[in-house]
């Protein structure tokens, strides 16, 4: 005789069922997890990607405003004398430059941060006749840190060499004395990437993005000494 086939007609318990659904659970948990941390993951790069270029871009704007300081074309037109670059008293945390923007406008930019961690950008616009226009721009937000060291070149105390426009010692604001002639900047800014609320911590463990960036001022070798 053969012997039949049994087939079982058993079905899932609902203990079996209810262990499944936990361990389903408990992958789908797992991937939502992983999902929602490398979503912070991106977030916080692409934040600080973000904040790197915002400082390229601000210290750009920075380093072409000194190039220009103490620029004075000379021309017989020319009706504005640029006679100080860097504008007295220098500050370690701050900066003010003039230079000649054309025959009849002297140009003066400021920059500094403001009780809210911006960079400030301020023009002012004078003209040979008539009232100043000034603007502001934000340029920079969420700055740490606005340094400048000023780069001085002694050889205009000295009448017996003539000046050859390099820096012979960095010194901070305080130390510049009004003979001494400033013939370039070093510029050190750190920003941090901006928080979504007070609580956020995703950035807790970020360092504040850092630039530092010297630059010649070209002009000053054709302008009077700062005063």
């Amino acid at each position: 005789m053969k012997n039949p086939i049994r087939l079982s007609t058993r079905g899932v318990s609902l203990i079996e069922l209810l262990v499944g659904l936990v361990i389903a659970g408990m992958v789908l948990g797992g991937i939502y997890r992983l999902f929602i941390a490398q979503g912070k993951v991106y977030t916080v790069q692409d934040q600080v990607v973000e904040v790197q270029q915002n400082i390229r871009t601000a210290m750009e704007a920075l380093l072409k405003d000194i190039r220009m300081a103490g620029y004075d074309n000379d021309r017989l037109s020319s009706k504005i004398a640029v006679l100080s670059p860097v504008v007295r008293p220098l500050s370690d945390h701050a900066i003010t430059l003039t230079y000649e923007l054309d025959d009849t406008h002297q140009q003066t930019i400021a920059y500094w941060l403001d009780g809210n961690s911006r960079l400030v950008r301020q023009v002012t616009l004078t003209p040979e006749m008539g009232p100043a226009v000034t603007t502001q721009e934000i340029v920079l937000e969420n700055v740490d840190t606005l340094t400048f060291t000023y780069g001085i070149d002694l050889d205009v105390l000295n009448l017996e060499k003539p000046e050859d426009g390099a820096v012979d010692f960095w010194s901070p604001a305080g130390s510049v004395r009004n003979d001494m002639r400033v013939v370039a900047v070093q510029v050190n800014l750190i920003a941090r990437p901006e928080r979504a609320h007070p609580g956020d911590d995703r950035f807790k463990n970020v360092a504040p993005r850092s630039l530092t960036s010297i630059v010649t001022m070209r002009n000053a070798s054709v302008s009077n000494a700062c005063s």
